[in-house]
């Protein structure tokens, strides 16, 4: 019955294939979003308030347009890569399920697994028989989905390159972190010993600008006045958010390797796979 054929349906289900592709959606789109708006934001701020040059920061918004021309392609191809990744989990779970005997696959799902456990290649009794419309594409299918050890190995470098991503969202976090706290410091004079004058933001110190740029930081009540703007607040906090979004996307290319790793190595011991 209907109730039968859900419950067949959820148990050859890739749960941790679908967690991932929603959180790599949700990722990407925070990291890439966010971020193009904050690298906005801080090329407003440098223009505003830190130099009075363009030729001081010609060079950043150069770099800046280059990340987010990086943002547009990294959107793009992770929301294919999610989904070609979707499409390989319900390809070996599938598979998987058929091996172990607990899961009936429909006409797809049969076309499908037919090239990892070796299926009936379309010949019964009676001589050759004509194959499904529908079968034939996910065989065609089946066939290039079948090398999930090179989606595991693309998905191990995809991971390692996200590393460096990651950790290159937490600077522009921590610039801003250190900023806010200068100005709390200046907003809030009796917890600290140094003169309010003295408590500055120098952009020039983490090679935003270079050393000869003109002023190059705020410092005092200007600086204060600058993080009570709603530019520089809202540019923090979606930094913040990107690097959220940098956070959540490499969780979801984790667990995608770890459930492609599983599969093929179930296939592989099994000795069923036909293209390992």
């Amino acid at each position: 019955g209907l109730l039968e054929c859900c419950a067949r349906c959820l148990i050859g289900a890739p749960f941790a294939s679908l967690v991932a592709t929603g959180l790599c959606f949700f990722g990407v789109a925070l990291f890439c979003g966010c971020g193009h708006e904050a690298l906005t934001g801080t090329e407003q701020l440098i223009e505003t308030y830190f130099s009075k040059n363009y030729q001081d920061y010609e060079y950043l918004i150069d770099v800046i347009h280059a990340f987010q021309y990086f943002i547009y392609g990294t959107a793009s191809f992770f929301f294919l890569y999610g989904a070609l990744l979707l499409a390989e989990g319900f390809y070996t779970t599938g598979a998987v399920r058929q091996i172990f005997g607990d899961y009936r696959t429909t006409i797809c799902g049969k076309g499908l697994s037919a090239t990892v456990t070796g299926g009936p290649k379309g010949r019964g009794a009676r001589g050759p028989q004509r194959a499904h419309s529908l079968q034939r594409v996910c065989q065609c299918l089946g066939k290039w989905l079948g090398h999930p050890d090179k989606f595991v190995g693309i998905t191990y470098v995809l991971t390692i390159i996200w590393l460096l991503v990651f950790a290159c969202s937490a600077v522009p976090v921590y610039i801003y972190f250190n900023t806010w706290t200068t100005c709390q410091s200046i907003a809030n004079p009796t917890k600290t010993t140094a003169s309010i004058g003295t408590l500055c933001a120098d952009a020039r110190m983490y090679g935003v600008l270079p050393w000869n740029a003109f002023p190059g930081k705020v410092c005092g009540s200007n600086l204060l006045s600058i993080c009570k703007t709603s530019e520089f607040q809202m540019t923090f906090h979606l930094f913040i958010a990107a690097f959220v979004g940098a956070a959540a996307t490499l969780v979801s290319l984790l667990t995608f390797m770890i459930a492609a790793t599983y599969n093929f190595a179930v296939l592989k011991l099994m000795g069923r796979g036909t293209k390992f």
